[in-house]
């Protein structure tokens, strides 16, 4: 976890798996959702979005980004406001990749 949140060593193309170069550009094939909590007091605002522009592969149509207001980190994947509004997104981009 520091690698990546405190070292930022991904979006530096630092970042190595058993030896190898992760390349976010690579992924070609996939729908992106990216979600953030308006009030996240663990993740800054942003920091899930930042995967949008590591993903160079994926055309455009394929990423899609949801700020979930009034709700920190936790609340974006519980209760009604998870239920009601980001759930929704996260089943459509499924059903996009099906």
């Amino acid at each position: 976890m520091k690698l990546v949140f405190q070292d930022h060593v991904l979006p530096l193309g630092e970042l190595k798996v058993h030896g190898r170069p992760v390349n976010p550009g690579a992924i070609k094939r996939t729908a992106l959702l990216t979600v953030e909590g308006e009030r996240d007091d663990i993740c800054g605002l942003g920091q899930t979005l930042a995967a949008q522009e590591l993903c160079t592969g994926l055309r455009q149509y394929m990423k899609a980004h949801h700020l979930q207001t009034g709700v920190g980190h936790y609340g974006v994947f519980s209760g009604r406001r998870w239920d009601n509004e980001v759930y929704p997104k996260v089943r459509d981009i499924i059903q996009m990749t099906d």
